[in-house]
């Protein structure tokens, strides 16, 4: 991509539209139809809309220099007034069509600066964010530079490609240390295994928190990467940090059972209500049970997590330890060393036990970050991975159809916790 100085003014003149009131549609027919005529494709290299594109580039160039140096293309007026046009210099941009070599114009003081096509300048903004969104959906860097050559044509370098994922990070610094709201109604929290190449690959975990606004909304407040195993150490760690970017209180914070993770919550945030995951702890018991008692140990399990009160789940559970304690004693003592943080959500409206009996409001989350994970099947660091997992979480619900239901969903429920959590949503000015 070479710059080639061109110094002839009597380039050719950007296409001109009809006289006339002729339509917008009047005129892309026209257009199709020449290139009909003329035996040209509509994409593809040396296509109408690559032809297109350069017209419309350099037209918006001319503009920028025309507004620059104070007259047209040759303007007499231009004679002699300090500063003119300097011909132009050929430099080849990769667009969402291709790539388009135009024309950029220069003056003789060499003080233009164009917008549009800047200088150094190889690729539109429209590239950028295709790279972007290739490369939050899992692609590897080869990939994505064999993708644009197949569909553009267009040969990228895979350190291209790495150059433009690279800045992301300045945003994502940016995005783990935001000040956050004073209070949440609701945290999920949840770790994710990534095989991370650090002498040998090996796996760590990535620690997502997810907060539900007071308004209803879905918020992704940071992504951590720890050393080993899912712990409530490093759990402490991160509810620190998140207090001391302004999270004073969480009403309640769904999790999956992790051994010492209330003691962590309850060191930062004392009024927090730890709920275990009742899909974690159904999952687990499955564990411990026969395939062919698995639909048994389920039916004998639900009347404990769907009983009206604390009191009812405990002459609930106890009928299944008479029932099942003998066979499968180690579903017993799990149920019974996750009692505490089990029963919580039991004493709430039905419409809060439908949001925070599970951590399923994050496992869609958790799902697109492990299919780009996926994809890549192992990072060389730990930047690496993180890199990919915000670009995931910036890509979700790019339509904003997922925020409108997030917010119908958790009317009734955030209502609920207005009652149950008197003042604490909407505390005083006082």
């Amino acid at each position: 991509m070479s710059d080639t100085v061109v110094e002839d003014e009597s380039a050719e003149q950007p296409v001109q539209a009809p006289q006339g009131a002729a339509s917008d549609e009047q005129l892309i027919a026209m257009l199709v139809d020449r290139a009909r005529t003329e035996g040209l494709q509509l994409t593809g290299d040396g296509g109408l809309l690559q032809q297109l594109t350069k017209r419309v580039l350099e037209s918006a160039l001319e503009g920028e220099i025309t507004d620059h140096v104070g007259y047209r293309k040759h303007d007499p007026a231009g004679k002699n007034n300090g500063n003119g046009r300097n011909g132009t210099r050929a430099k080849t941009v990769l667009t969402d069509v291709g790539p388009v070599e135009v024309r950029v114009p220069r003056d003789t003081a060499g003080t233009f600066e164009p917008q549009l096509v800047k200088k150094r300048q190889r690729r539109l903004t429209g590239v950028d964010e295709m790279v972007l969104s290739l490369s939050a959906k899992g692609l590897t860097h080869g990939e994505i530079s064999a993708h644009l050559v197949e569909v553009y044509g267009a040969q990228v370098s895979k350190q291209t490609i790495s150059t433009i994922t690279d800045k992301v990070m300045d945003g994502m610094a940016d995005w783990q240390n935001r000040p956050l709201d004073r209070v949440y109604p609701v945290l999920f929290v949840d770790a994710i295994n990534v095989k991370i190449r650090d002498g040998q690959v090996a796996n760590r975990p990535i620690y997502v928190v997810m907060a539900v606004t007071v308004e209803g909304t879905r918020d992704i407040l940071g992504i951590w990467a720890g050393n080993g195993g899912e712990g409530a150490k490093y759990w402490l760690q991160v509810f620190t940090e998140l207090k001391n970017r302004g999270l004073d209180d969480v009403l309640m914070l769904v999790c999956d059972g992790l051994k010492r993770l209330p003691e962590a919550v309850e060191t930062v945030w004392p009024r927090t209500i730890v709920q275990t995951c009742v899909v974690h702890l159904l999952r687990n018991s499955f564990h411990y049970a026969a395939r062919q008692d698995w639909d048994k140990v389920a039916k004998a399990l639900k009347p404990v997590y769907t009983a009206p009160s604390e009191d009812a789940a405990t002459e609930r559970f106890l009928e299944f330890q008479e029932s099942w304690g003998t066979k499968y004693p180690a579903i017993v003592k799990l149920w019974s060393d996750a009692w505490a943080e089990f029963v919580p959500f039991l004493s709430f409206d039905v419409e809060i036990r439908k949001v925070i009996c599970s951590t399923n409001a994050i496992e869609s989350v958790n799902a697109r970050i492990r299919k780009a994970v996926r994809a890549r099947g192992h990072f060389p660091n730990e930047a690496a991975a993180l890199k990919c997992i915000y670009m995931a979480l910036m890509s979700l619900d790019p339509t904003g159809k997922g925020r409108k239901r997030w917010t119908m969903r958790w009317k009734a429920p955030l209502n609920a916790f207005q009652i149950a959590f008197e003042g604490r949503l909407t505390p005083s000015n006082n």
